[in-house]
């Protein structure tokens, strides 16, 4: 939901109406995406007649008379525009990925509106921006705390912060490990980075698991380990249709059939799944009544062995005592007592 929507297209519209020469204004407006989708320089040039260079040089002459327009006070609309967007910019860390922004200041945030954001920061003296690469997302900052160079600086000490601690932890502790002293503003130098992501209140390298679950599996290992104990697979199908994943449409058969192939996830009940980094180990009722015993050394009572097995397996008593007397490594030696039987 936006907080203080803007009209964007009104803006753009206007500021493109500074622009003299028609085909000035059809090479910005297709470059940024004003109006439709990004179009490459090929693209632009071959449907105006002209090399891709050519595009590229009259892209930029566009942009710096834009600018200078704009810090001279002479684009429409621009000084309240850049108000607003640096105040936001300002409440959110310093810095913002232009999504981020644009969802704060169009109704729908949609492609098209962010492109317009985009363009808008760009001509903003007052704001930095950052294009989109393999290492950032299109992003803005205060020209007052930061220059390109800097903001960029400032986000591979924050990426340097993550990968020293090893795994995924509060943004306290990155900003602490990247001397940034405020941890909203390190919240928003990690945000622009492609190369981290967050969950649940925890950052970490985009190739954890922990903050950027990708595959059915390590859906079910997060939901786990926020539960902190064992879960049937129904509920832990419940839990992710009802979390902040990016795509949860799955199904309970196929979250119990991850559940039975990954070894991360054991067996403890029926239905029943913990982790194994828990304590938990593989095996049947059985080989948890001999593990037991074994651990024993002596005969124990019924009643002894049932509570112990009750600690890593969540079954019924009745189904330990079937085995107790049902199996036959198993030999009363005592009154409701039991010891291995010798092999």
């Amino acid at each position: 939901m936006a907080e203080q929507t803007l009209n964007i297209e009104r803006i753009v519209t206007d500021i493109l109406s500074k622009i003299e020469k028609e085909r000035e204004r059809e090479i910005v407006a297709r470059r940024f995406g004003l109006f439709d989708r990004k179009e490459t320089l090929e693209q632009i040039g071959e449907l105006l007649g002209i090399t891709r260079e050519r595009v590229r040089q009259l892209e930029k002459a566009v942009v710096i008379r834009l600018k200078a327009s704009a810090e001279q006070g002479k684009l429409p609309n621009l000084e309240s525009t850049q108000e607003q967007l640096v105040s936001l910019v300002t409440e959110m860390g310093a810095a913002a990925r232009i999504a981020d922004l644009s969802a704060k200041v169009t109704k729908d945030n949609s492609r098209i509106d962010q492109s317009r954001v985009a363009f808008i920061t760009k001509l903003c003296p007052e704001l930095v921006t950052v294009d989109e690469n393999d290492f950032f997302y299109q992003a803005t900052a205060l020209a007052s705390d930061y220059s390109e160079k800097d903001l960029k600086s400032a986000v591979g000490k924050v990426i340097d912060a993550v990968k020293t601690i090893g795994e995924p932890t509060t943004i306290d502790k990155v900003a602490q490990g990247a001397h940034v002293t405020d941890d909203k503003r390190a919240a928003a130098l990690a945000s622009l980075s492609k190369q981290l992501a967050h969950l649940n209140g925890r950052w970490g390298l985009i190739k954890w698991p922990m903050v950027n679950p990708k595959n059915i599996r390590d859906k079910i290992y997060v939901i786990l380990f926020e539960n902190g104990k064992q879960m049937h697979f129904s509920e832990i199908a419940a839990a992710i249709k009802k979390s902040d994943f990016k795509r949860k449409d799955v199904t309970t058969q196929a979250i119990h059939n991850e559940l039975i192939k990954d070894k991360r996830f054991v067996l403890v009940g029926r239905g029943i799944y913990a982790l194994k980094e828990w304590g938990y180990k593989k095996g049947t009722v059985a080989d948890v009544i001999t593990e037991v015993l074994k651990k024993a050394g002596e005969p124990l009572h019924r009643d002894e062995i049932v509570k112990r097995v009750l600690k890593s397996r969540y079954v019924k008593e009745t189904t330990i005592l079937l085995n107790l007397q049902g199996k036959p490594q198993f030999k009363r030696v005592a009154k409701a007592t039991y010891t291995l039987a010798e092999e």
